[in-house]
């Protein structure tokens, strides 16, 4: 007929091919992002890796659809001049630059997948938004990453090539109404496909597909990451809110099994002093004092100092992070709130009123201070320190010597902890933390150090040995202070970093952090080696019993050296669902439903005994309880409880 005559064949045909290249190149990107971290994500067959590729062409298709919406509303508008030169090569420029900026954060994940443990997410916006040092990191990255640059370059010039490859020929319609009437019917009917691709499907009853949705075709959890693309990963967590209230328990059966006040009953006449180090990245696997049980072939540690003062201390090797981030760290040792999928302390809840170990001292007289020697605001520490009422902040501008600046992030450690040694305890007590800064990327040492370190296995392994010497060296200057025999130190890890041995790449143990309780004054008693599984946020409610705090306290954690032995619930989110270890077992949590159920030994969640376990009284207890956790924890924070 000659109605269909004007129908734009092959202006369509030319779009779907043009589409299909975008699905082939994040093939190519999800397979680079595999191979790049596969000692990360355990892929066991050639069939296996397809069949999690397959599984992600539907969050692919969410992606492309969201990054070329325009471009295909362009390309199907009925205006008549679509197919000329002019036209084609404005859709040439806005296809290629929409599309290649998105291509990129998949490129940037296979590099930063290592640190994040998780996809791309708007929360980097969080965390990019307080430095200013953005640009330098960034090329950092390429100069110790250019195979990774090489081949997003080679793979879009392969992209371009075979988009020019097929050309649409000029052609004027000869019949508008039919021209218009078809093009119309064409662009509804594909706004219609547009639609449920996005959504991932095209049920009313059924939400869009989310990032928790990749875990539904996995074999083991790590692999979600490897369904997922960054693209979708980022867009679908832009102006989200994953904070919700939800009712599964009453309040009797929180108040009985998840016990969110805790209270000690210590008596101290003589109120010690608390220094707190958060160490930057320091993952337990790169202190010897903390694996010598762990039974791994070729085991070195890292950490030679760190290990001496173990020995004259009480550690926790079983210890977990609550978060993936920095200020994850800080909100979780300070203030005893984990960061779940989505983290408190970029949330819009993050400013209220927050007990803590920082307001718990202020209430019995301690001068309280944060030291980072990173340029004011960065990280968003200062904020969240005024938030939890820190007296005094000290960072890159009170130090006011920019000759020891590391000309990325921060001062050096090991003379910004001199400072941080010598300027403490002009009023006691006093408690004070200090976040560590230079065992990070661009893993690079002073180069006065050059040498004078092991390379080691991985980029870690120099840095992390910079900054235990550089704590060596602080205690030397300690020792020689007036408060120093009264006061307790306590060294843990913001969170892991880049791993090597196999047993720190289990899904687990990429929150394996140290825990050390230290003082020179026995009083304390703070020595041994305790086996149970402890984790950051029980570090506040331990210091608050140390110091005689006997007022209640608002705490998911708890005491670590009290007689008052309140049952542990180990929480934490690997950014798509939340893990808790209650009891026997490793639970895992979609905020809606219980979606695993692991022995706790398997700490890489190799086998799910949801089904095996269905009528088994103690899991049935604990997914309860996994669930009253997480309906405290987010009522307290919507409603500002945190008190």
């Amino acid at each position: 007929m000659r109605f269909f005559k004007e129908f734009r064949k092959q202006e369509v045909l030319v779009l779907l091919y043009r589409i299909f290249l975008a699905y082939f190149f994040y093939q190519i990107a999800r397979f680079l992002f595999w191979y790049f971290n596969k000692g990360l994500i355990k892929v066991d067959s050639v069939s296996d890796y397809f069949s999690l590729s397959y599984h992600g062409v539907a969050f692919d298709t969410t992606a492309i659809l969201y990054v070329n919406a325009l471009f295909i509303l362009l390309s199907l508008i009925p205006i008549v001049v679509n197919t000329k030169k002019v036209y084609q090569k404005i859709l040439f420029w806005l296809y290629f630059i929409t599309n290649g900026i998105t291509y990129a954060m998949n490129f940037g994940d296979i590099v930063y997948f290592k640190f994040s443990q998780t996809r791309l997410t708007s929360a980097a916006f969080q965390v990019a938004k307080h430095e200013d040092n953005v640009f330098k990191v960034f090329t950092a990255s390429i100069v110790q990453n250019p195979y990774i640059l090489l081949w997003f370059v080679i793979l879009m010039w392969l992209w371009v090539f075979l988009y020019k490859k097929v050309k649409i020929t000029e052609r004027k319609p000869v019949r508008l109404v039919p021209y218009f009437i078809l093009s119309i019917l064409t662009l509804c009917i594909t706004a219609v496909l547009t639609v449920g691709g996005i959504r991932g499907d095209f049920k009313h009853s059924t939400r869009p597909i989310n990032l928790v949705d990749a875990n539904r075709f996995v074999k083991l959890p790590a692999q979600g990451n490897m369904v997922l693309n960054s693209t979708f990963s980022f867009f679908r967590t832009l102006n989200t809110n994953n904070f919700k209230e939800v009712y599964f328990v009453d309040e009797k059966f929180i108040d009985e099994n998840i016990q969110p006040y805790k209270q000690y009953d210590r008596k101290v006449t003589n109120k010690p002093n608390i220094v707190i180090f958060i160490v930057e990245s320091f993952g337990r696997e790169y202190s010897g004092a903390f694996n010598k049980d762990k039974n791994i072939k070729d085991y070195v540690s890292y950490t030679p100092f760190i290990d001496s003062l173990a020995g004259q201390s009480l550690i926790f090797p079983n210890t977990f992070a609550n978060g993936r981030q920095s200020i994850h760290g800080m909100s979780s040792v300070l203030a005893g709130i984990p960061s779940l999928t989505d983290a408190f302390t970029s949330s819009p809840y993050s400013n209220q009123k927050i007990q803590s170990i920082v307001s718990i001292c202020n209430d019995l007289g301690y001068d309280t201070s944060f030291y980072h020697g990173a340029p004011n605001g960065s990280m968003g520490f200062l904020g969240f320190g005024n938030i939890l009422g820190f007296k005094h902040y000290y960072g890159k501008t009170e130090y006011n010597n920019d000759k020891d600046f590391d000309g990325m992030w921060a001062i050096w450690d090991e003379p910004f902890l001199q400072y941080f040694a010598k300027n403490v305890g002009k009023t006691q007590p006093f408690m004070a933390t200090i976040f560590t800064a230079s065992s990070h990327h661009p893993f690079k040492i002073p180069e006065k150090y050059n040498g004078k370190f092991k390379k080691g296995k991985n980029q870690m392994h120099e840095p992390i040995q910079y900054t235990d010497y550089s704590i060596k060296k602080y205690f030397e200057t300690a020792k020689k202070q007036p408060w120093y025999n009264n006061t307790i130190f306590v060294f843990t890890g913001d969170h892991t970093n880049e791993v090597y041995y196999p047993e720190y790449e289990k899904i687990m143990n990429r929150f394996a952090v140290p825990l050390i309780f230290y003082s020179p004054n026995p009083e304390y008693n703070l020595k041994g080696v305790n086996q149970e599984f402890a984790q950051q946020i029980d570090i506040y409610p331990t210091l608050a019993d140390l110091i005689g705090y006997d007022k209640k306290i608002r705490s998911w954690g708890r005491s670590l050296v009290s007689d008052k032995k309140y049952a542990p619930i180990i929480a934490n989110s690997d950014g798509t669902v939340e893990q808790f270890i209650i009891g026997n077992y490793i639970y895992r949590f979609d905020g809606k439903e219980i979606v695993g159920v692991f022995e706790k030994t398997d700490l890489g969640l190799e086998k799910n005994l949801i089904d095996q376990l269905k009528n088994n009284p103690e899991v049935e207890r604990g997914k309860l309880t996994a669930k009253a956790w997480y309906q405290d924890y987010m009522n307290r924070v919507i409603n500002r409880k945190m008190y």
